[in-house]
């Protein structure tokens, strides 16, 4: 079967809007967090060689090094999330006929929901850090595309409370609590981080148009 990364985005879409469980909101999420790294590999392109900003020339040949790394998770993360979604499909179909049957189906599932927890949650990390990525597209990057590091800025956050609602669904069917009570911890540590940024980095933008 094709990876969804090497689809066109029409079919990418359709899809999307199909019946099909997968891809769905998580695997959405992942994407808009490429589309924000993609973006600031844009800006990079973009001021790298401008004799206007040779000062910042070697900043922006590391940050187009690091966007393109975050770019690569996120194209990976597209396809993990719809893996592991189509694994807690297949384990809620597990025969639960007998006590015994029903005690191996119990676990199996809650093994797979820590996994469809952890998946978003990276997902939601990643985020962060495309976020603060934007955060030098948009301090030092051309003028001339400006406007794309807070598209930038905006598809990361976009993607962030995007993927964290995907842990908030997983860990809650989770009888592990106290793995849950920690993932929930982590999630809010990058949301709370990540909401002031965005709007530091937004405004920033604005600044500069």
């Amino acid at each position: 079967m094709t990876e969804i990364k090497d689809n066109s985005v029409q079919n990418y879409l359709d899809t999307l809007a199909s019946k099909n469980a997968t891809p769905g909101g998580g695997s959405a999420a992942a994407l808009m967090g490429a589309q924000a790294a993609a973006l600031v590999s844009m800006v990079c392109n973009l001021t790298i060689g401008k004799p206007k900003y040779a000062e910042v020339e070697t900043e922006m040949q590391a940050l187009f090094e690091k966007s393109e790394n975050l770019r690569e998770e996120f194209t990976d993360m597209i396809k993990a999330d719809v893996d592991v979604f189509n694994r807690l499909m297949a384990t809620y179909g597990l025969p639960k006929e007998t006590d015994d049957e029903k005690e191996a189906r119990s676990a199996k599932i809650q093994i797979v929901l820590k996994d469809a927890t952890n998946v978003p949650l990276a997902c939601a990390k990643a985020c962060a850090e495309v976020i603060e990525l934007s955060r030098v597209a948009a301090e030092k990057g051309s003028v001339a595309v400006i406007s794309d590091a807070g598209v930038a800025v905006m598809s990361g956050y976009a993607a962030l409370k995007s993927a964290a609602l995907n842990v908030y669904i997983n860990a809650a069917s989770l009888k592990d609590k106290e793995f849950a009570t920690q993932k929930l911890a982590e999630l809010e540590t990058v949301l709370n981080s990540a909401e002031s940024a965005c709007n530091e980095i937004y405004e920033i933008v604005k600044t500069r148009l």
